[in-house]
Order: structure tokens, then C-alpha cells, then sequence
């Protein structure tokens, strides 16, 4: 070592290198992912046996999310309305499960089962299915009036809630007859709100509506998942229909062939005429 160089330095140990210290995160401090609203396992739909039998849903496994507007899409013939019954309880698999608010409902017993579908479920069907001698408001609690429960401040501020959202105040006096067809899906769509279900399905909702009040109920729709904290999961064969959906599954032969989130409309359109060009190929 050159002496000069060395002169009037401090010879010691060498410099350790700094250490980080590491803190544990307490597994439960953890972020975690929600459970899905609704989850299938295996879901297969089979009528009939033998050579005739129709296959309408093969071992689905789907989850859908909580707080999301999904839109369930396929051919005819491809198993989405199966799907949906199945789903909601409307309709037993052949095998596989469905599970909602932590309940597996395909073990359920028929009773347990309509009690479940009255306190967690909301349906919006193609059909308004309105009594014509109830006025608008009175369908809207009915569903609540028959599970007897009370029409207390919380369900009279939820349905006040409901109402501003779907624009109904003024029409809640009048009945079905009174109302038009826009009006009368309204009436449907807050009466399966009003009850704060886990999950709503509906049905073709816009079915039996012309164009511009098939896009006011739909709009209505997505308001109710994104303004009112609800789910929905809707079956439907339009893609403009679907195009106010957050996320959409696409059905080929029974079968999940996509799930899409936020998909543009020409990818959606894609993916449902990809199982016909793969056959014709």
C-alpha cells in the first residue's frame, strides 16, 4: 500500500451494507377480492336421455361480479336463458352447483328455495307481470307485503330512493291500464330494487318495447347497478342491449366461449359469430 495515500485515514472494519427491515402485513390487514355476486361449478343442463337428449348447458364454471351490470349473450340455442334459470333457481341442473350470498342453492329444498329466490332475488321479465288492480306503487310492495314485512322509514326511504332514480314519483298513483309500456317496465324494475336483492335478473327486458323506450329502461337498468349498488345480470340477444352492460358472456353450445369486461360492441359481435365460422371453416 502506498504510505502517503494511507496517511491520516482511519483504517476499521469494512462498511456493512444497509438492512431493510422487512414488516409483516397481518394476513387479514390484506386487500381482498370481494366474492362474486353469483358463482357456478360444473353446470350442466341436460333434457331428455338417450340419442334425443338436448345438452343446454356442459359443466359451466362462471363467476359474476358484485356491483356489475352483466349481460349474458349467445345464439339461439345456446343456453343462456338455461343459464339464467339455472341460476336463479327458476330451474334444476342436471348436475353441478350455483351459489349466491354464500348460499348453494342448488341443494336447497323447493320451500327453502322460493323463500330464498323472495329474500335475495329480484326478476325483471320480457312480460311486465303487474296485477292491473294495483296501482304502481302498491305493485312495488307487494313482493315485500307477501314475505310480511313492514313497510317501515328504511323501505319507505329506499323506495323514495328508487322512485327519483327511475323517474316514477308522478305515476305512482296510477295503474298498469294508466301507464305505458316504458312506464309499466319502470314499475317492474323498481319493484325488484325495492327490496335490495343480492342479484337481479332480467329477463329480454326491452323485448316488448320500441327503440328509444327500450334505451331509457336499459339506461335504467345500469343506473340501478351504478347509483343504487345493485347487481344485474340480463339475458339478451341485442347487442345494443349490451353495449350498456359493464361486462358480457358469451354462450356457444352450452358452454362459456367468452366473459368480457367493458368490451367494445365489435368485439362482442366477434366472439358471437365465432362459433359459426368455425364450423362452416
Amino acid at each position: 500500500m502506498d504510505a502517503g495515500r494511507s496517511r491520516g485515514r482511519t483504517i476499521g472494519p469494512p462498511e456493512l451494507p444497509s438492512v431493510v427491515v422487512m414488516t409483516q402485513i397481518p394476513p387479514n390487514s390484506l386487500p381482498s377480492t370481494p366474492p362474486p355476486a353469483a358463482s357456478a361449478r360444473g353446470l350442466t343442463r341436460t333434457y331428455g336421455s338417450g340419442p334425443t337428449a338436448v345438452h343446454a348447458l356442459r359443466e359451466v364454471d362462471l363467476d359474476l361480479p358484485r356491483g356489475r351490470f352483466t349481460a349474458v349473450m349467445g345464439r339461439s340455442g345456446s343456453g343462456k336463458s338455461t343459464l339464467m334459470h339455472c341460476l336463479a333457481g327458476l330451474d334444476r341442473p342436471t348436475d353441478g352447483t350455483v351459489t349466491i350470498a354464500g348460499t348453494t342453492i342448488t341443494g336447497l329444498g323447493d320451500d327453502d328455495l322460493t323463500r330464498f329466490r323472495r329474500d335475495h332475488l329480484g326478476f325483471v321479465f320480457q312480460a311486465f307481470n303487474l296485477l292491473p288492480m294495483l296501482t304502481a306503487r302498491q305493485n312495488v310492495l307487494l313482493p315485500l307485503e307477501l314475505a310480511g314485512r313492514r313497510i317501515d322509514r328504511a323501505i319507505i326511504a329506499r323506495l323514495d330512493h328508487v322512485v327519483e332514480v327511475l323517474d316514477l314519483a308522478d305515476r305512482l298513483g296510477h295503474r298498469p291500464g294508466e301507464l305505458s309500456g316504458g312506464q309499466q317496465q319502470r314499475v317492474a324494475i323498481a319493484r325488484a330494487l325495492v327490496c335490495e336483492p343480492d342479484l337481479v335478473f332480467a329477463d329480454e327486458p326491452t323485448g316488448n318495447l320500441d327503440s328509444e323506450t327500450a334505451a331509457e329502461v336499459l339506461g335504467l337498468l345500469h343506473r340501478g347497478v351504478h347509483e343504487l349498488g345493485q347487481t344485474v345480470v340480463m339475458v339478451t340477444h341485442e347487442l345494443e342491449a349490451a353495449s350498456y352492460a359493464d361486462d358480457v358472456v358469451v354462450l356457444a353450445d352450452g358452454r362459456v366461449r367468452e366473459h368480457l369486461a367493458s368490451p367494445e360492441t365489435e368485439v362482442v359481435a366477434a366472439a358471437l359469430i365465432a362459433p359459426v365460422l368455425e364450423v362452416t371453416r
